[in-house]
């Protein structure tokens, strides 16, 4: 990825930068492999940068949202709410009551008593409410286990062996419609194997409900493909080809049916970047830290997930490496981007850049120590919060 450094010099640090040449690249690259009845619903979770929104917008893909605050923001950027679908364990009653009130595509429903109160809230504002059902398969995934969603001990979604007997209860609701099945099994996934293993158990669980006469019209798979964190310039677009060739290889479905995705990660990871400055170079008896302005409060998923980004030094001109742990200045054990890093000799005021950093970087950051929210830059120009 080229960066504006020049341009990097003039702002404050630390902010996020968007190459929305590469989102745009990206969101090209989904559609070429789609089918016409495949639909893809942008992960808002992923990043709810109303920029980088507006740019799916445009490329005609709908928005899967886990929040009323996500539902607001997308249609605030512009998302048709029949193209909206709304997750989560956990939904407020004003939270149904906006995705009812606005017209949202279907609620993917966790649980009976949740399946009741979108009845009950339905029937108070006259409406009939579309509702996916999400199945746990079971599924295990290669990848961490707090981004695991699919196993029995998870908790999402409705037992697998309870499916029948929670359709059949949708149908004794009278503002109940259920239209699909809903899952989803982890993500920052890279073995199409376990894409494989989900659409076989799909497949299992649709024979099973057609014994009983049932066939609903929409099935949605969820998403959780992976990216290359670090070769981001190897690998600056995710598989989507072997990702999409995987659930059409392997999935069966019905006459009619439409299948959906929810893509967000794997959409804009790799288009971000956290840049900070460093602010010392430390060197104790045993290390020797790069500490820099960015911490745990901008890009927390190396201290909560362990997680390895790649790392850049923008500025420097040194031939000579060096050995570092980068770290941030927040006043946690945990605030370390990484530990026995090489890159070239780094001082202070060098501009340091946490590649792959799209997604779940800027819209989990927090004002822990009572610090500032980043800002964001884009490839266009500056982004306002």
């Amino acid at each position: 990825m080229e960066f504006p450094i020049e341009k990097f010099k003039a702002l404050r640090t630390p902010f996020y930068y968007y190459d929305t040449a590469l989102l745009d690249e990206t969101l090209q690259e989904v559609k070429e492999h789609l089918q016409p009845n495949w639909q893809v619903h942008y992960a808002v979770k992923a990043c709810t940068n109303p920029k980088i929104l507006r740019h799916v917008v445009a490329a005609g893909f709908g928005a899967d949202c886990v929040s009323g605050g996500e539902i607001q923001a997308s249609l605030d950027a512009g998302f048709p709410a029949d193209k909206i679908v709304y997750s989560g364990v956990g939904k407020s009653d004003w939270e149904i009551e906006l995705g009812l009130m606005v017209g949202i595509q279907c609620f993917n429903v966790e649980s009976v008593p949740e399946l009741e109160v979108i009845n009950e809230l339905a029937k108070n504002h006259g409406k009939i409410a579309q509702v996916a059902l999400r199945i746990n398969p079971n599924v295990g995934a290669h990848t961490h286990e707090n981004i695991t969603t699919g196993r029995a001990e998870n908790k999402f979604g409705i037992a697998w062996e309870d499916t029948y007997n929670v359709i059949e209860r949708c149908q004794q609701l009278d503002h109940i419609e259920c239209v699909g099945l809903h899952f989803h099994i982890g993500s920052q996934i890279l073995e199409m194997d376990d894409f494989a293993t989900l659409a076989l158990r799909i497949n299992e669980l649709q024979e099973m409900l057609e014994t009983y006469g049932i066939r609903l019209p929409n099935v949605n798979v969820g998403g959780g493909l992976g990216i290359d964190y670090d070769n981001p310039d190897a690998h600056p677009i995710a598989d989507f080809k072997a990702y999409f060739e995987t659930f059409r290889r392997y999935l069966q479905l019905r006459r009619g049916q439409q299948l959906h995705f929810e893509l967000g990660r794997s959409i804009v990871a790799q288009c971000g970047t956290l840049v900070g400055k460093t602010l010392y170079v430390k060197e104790g008896s045993l290390k020797k830290f790069a500490i820099i302005d960015a911490g745990m409060t901008e890009l927390i998923r190396p201290a909560l997930y362990g997680a390895v980004h790649k790392i850049e030094n923008l500025t420097s001109t040194e031939s000579e490496e060096c050995v570092y742990d980068v770290v941030g200045p927040i006043c946690e054990s945990s605030d370390v981007f990484v530990k026995d890093y090489r890159m070239p000799k780094t001082r202070r005021g060098d501009l340091i850049a946490i590649r792959s950093a799209g997604a779940y970087g800027e819209i989990m950051a927090s004002q822990y120590n009572c610090r500032p929210l980043p800002e964001s830059f884009t490839s266009e120009g500056l982004c306002c919060q």
